[in-house]
């Protein structure tokens, strides 16, 4: 993504902004994803203030939606949003991370996660295992997850990352996880049961739904942009569940 705004947020949202696409490039064969025309870059006002959202998005084999937005609200608050939406044929967890911090300070939301979408909410062993290896992490001030935070595993990590050396920490805990995941999910073999495409697509379902009832989020994004273009937004670019009509092609062809 060639970004004009990522040269104007804050040095950790460039810096996780450039990780991202880096291990994209490194460890997938990535494809265009078309974004609707009116949702690539857009320009908005909250209460006097400019706000400017840019998308970016890719697709691989394994990958339905890789999506990056980037977020300038004003001259103070800064947003990346991350997240990578498998095929309804391959079993792998939900990568997603955030950050929400300012433009002259420091990070105030930090979240990094692998989020399990089978029936039994776990997430595979490939990954287990290497997680599990990943050494501790300390952060001064960790965060609670949201009520609706049930979507996420047991390795999420939430925090408000103090000073450079928590901030490198927690960049390099994304770059462990999304290594991970690339490179795990480059290895996985498509799904043959339509029942587990189905419960896949269950899973994801749920994770868009849940996380549709940020109501931070949204609130932002109605007094911007108005009620039913957020609805629209938060629906079809942030939280899609598109592969609904995919699976059920796949699944007529098992």
């Amino acid at each position: 993504m060639s970004s004009s705004l990522r040269s104007l947020q804050n040095p950790l949202i460039r810096e996780l902004a450039n990780c991202i696409e880096s291990v994209w490039q490194e460890n997938l064969q990535l494809a265009t994803y078309t974004i609707p025309q009116d949702l690539g870059y857009i320009e908005g006002a909250l209460e006097d203030e400019k706000v400017v959202i840019e998308n970016c998005c890719y697709q691989t084999s394994q990958f339905r939606k890789l999506h990056m937005e980037l977020a300038q609200i004003g001259n103070g608050l800064d947003i990346l949003h991350c997240v990578m939406f498998p095929n309804p044929d391959y079993n792998l967890p939900i990568f997603g991370t955030d950050l929400v911090g300012r433009r002259g300070g420091g990070i105030s939301a930090a979240i990094v996660d692998l989020s399990p979408v089978n029936s039994d909410r776990s997430i595979p062993q490939p990954y287990q295992r290497n997680l599990a290896q990943l050494p501790p992490l300390a952060f001064s001030q960790p965060r609670d997850l949201p009520a609706w935070g049930d979507i996420f595993s047991d390795y999420c990590l939430f925090v408000r990352p103090v000073g450079v050396a928590e901030e490198q920490l927690f960049l390099q805990r994304v770059t462990d996880f999304l290594t991970l995941h690339c490179q795990v999910a480059s290895r996985t073999q498509p799904l043959t049961s339509a029942k587990e495409i189905l419960q896949v697509v269950a899973g994801q379902r749920n994770y868009c739904t849940k996380q549709q009832q940020n109501d931070k989020t949204r609130r932002i994004l109605e007094k911007s942009f108005g009620t039913e273009w957020t609805e629209r937004y938060m629906t079809t670019m942030l939280f899609d569940m598109d592969m609904e009509l995919e699976a059920s092609d796949i699944v007529q062809s098992k």
